[in-house]
């Protein structure tokens, strides 16, 4: 098995199979750059392009790591972000010397990741949530509309999607106002307006655009995974009294563009390579400019976690897997783009809730309480229907293989009150 010269534990994240991208700055001072985790430290990138160590690769001498934002390097194109991560790869390989043995350029690009502030990586500039898990959406249906009618007429017939709010995209850490808005209570004979009561969180995993596509020409299925630049796990806040309330007839409003935090870390594809498993049998089989014929999914484990304020530890409520969703994201990419819309770097493309199954595996409090009839018990005595202020929400997601794990971090969010209007 491959090794970093840096020491990593077993159940780390980040070791040297990994090594996504991330933008930070040191605690210090000074200004954002690129790095990738290793273990517990960043490494800068922006120091070994000074130093020379990318001089052999197609970004070397473009000032692309010393930027606020990973757009520059994903407009690249697959081979150069290959030719690169392998690059990255050999420089912290346990029998390569060039930076284990130059002790002062270690002391200068690398940091504790305590000892920096991680940033948004990615200036985002477009977002589609799509609708991918069947589950998920069996679920919801079920509860809306009764099991005979859960899925709509189209669901499996394509990736069910909409356009969300690029602005209020967050990094993970950033706490999260409750939101007011519009709501019709089943009792009351019009609308009010107030806080919404049912404030939910969504596990999703989103796929950040790399290289775009032109207006007009479609990314086939086959080539769609070119496009995809890496992995960022997702928690699209919902309020649900409010989308239930405004959704019809063009869908989620106010209930979802108020907040969508995102990891700090972007997982390479190529780390996730590993890890590939076929997607769920789809019948009736798509049309022909949906239907891959390789395995399009991945096995990514997925949890979590809420603590509320009174508790001493978070609580698992929820562990499910990147590989339930019926649609792929070449898939979602192939759809987004066959009618000539353009993608462009740096846009987000997210799954939707990600739920199994089995009770457990459900990724939404809508669906772990069904609709409030059946509250969460959590470890501490405490009841949930919704999410309540002062609570925590962890996300967390891994592929486990022989003695490494290949992780995402961590996406975290505090509910803070509404500030009242």
């Amino acid at each position: 098995m491959v090794r970093s010269f840096i020491e990593v534990e077993p159940d780390s994240h980040f070791p040297i199979q990994n090594l996504p991208y991330g933008v930070f700055r040191p605690h210090k001072g000074g200004q954002p750059r690129i790095g990738v985790a290793i273990g517990n430290y960043v490494l800068d990138l922006a120091v070994l392009d000074t130093a020379g160590c990318f001089e052999k690769t197609a970004v070397s001498g473009r000032n692309i790591f010393s930027q606020p934002s990973l757009n520059a390097l994903m407009s690249f194109s697959r081979p150069v972000w290959k030719e690169l991560r392998s690059t990255i790869g050999r420089l912290l390989d346990v029998e390569e010397p060039a930076l284990r043995d130059n002790e002062e350029l270690r002391a200068t690009a690398m940091y504790l990741q305590n000892d920096v502030e991680l940033l948004l990586p990615v200036e985002i500039g477009d977002y589609t949530d799509f609708y991918a898990s069947k589950d998920h959406a069996t679920n919801v249906g079920s509860m809306f509309r009764g099991k005979e009618n859960a899925l709509m007429p189209n669901w499996l017939h394509l990736p069910v999607g909409y356009h969300g709010r690029a602005s209020s995209v967050v990094i993970s850490g950033s706490d999260i106002r409750r939101p007011q808005g519009q709501m019709k209570p089943p009792d009351s004979a019009a609308p009010i307006f107030g806080s919404s009561r049912q404030l939910d969180f969504e596990l999703e995993v989103g796929c950040l655009i790399g290289t775009g596509n032109e207006q007009g020409l479609p990314v086939s299925i086959e080539k769609a995974e070119d496009y995809i630049f890496g992995l960022v796990l997702v928690n699209d806040w919902s309020a649900r009294d409010i989308q239930s309330w405004e959704y019809q007839p063009l869908g989620p409003f106010l209930a979802k563009n108020f907040a969508t935090s995102i990891s700090p870390w972007v997982v390479p594809l190529e780390a996730l390579e590993p890890f590939r498993v076929p997607a769920p049998k789809q019948d009736p089989e798509p049309l022909p400019y949906l239907r891959q014929s390789t395995p399009g999914s991945f096995n990514i484990q997925l949890e979590v976690y809420l603590q509320s304020e009174s508790m001493k530890r978070p609580d698992r409520i929820s562990a499910s897997n990147f590989s339930y969703l019926y649609w792929t994201m070449a898939q979602q990419i192939a759809h987004h783009t066959i009618g000539g819309c353009n993608l462009r770097p740096g846009d987000l493309l997210a799954s939707g809730t990600i739920s199994g199954p089995e009770k457990e595996s459900r990724g939404s409090m809508l669906e772990l309480t069904w609709r409030g009839s059946e509250p969460l018990q959590l470890i501490n005595g405490d009841e949930r229907v919704w999410l309540e202020d002062g609570d925590c929400l962890t996300m967390t997601g891994w592929c486990q293989g022989d003695g490494y794990r290949v992780g995402f971090g961590e996406v975290i969010g505090r509910v803070l009150p509404a500030i009242l209007s």
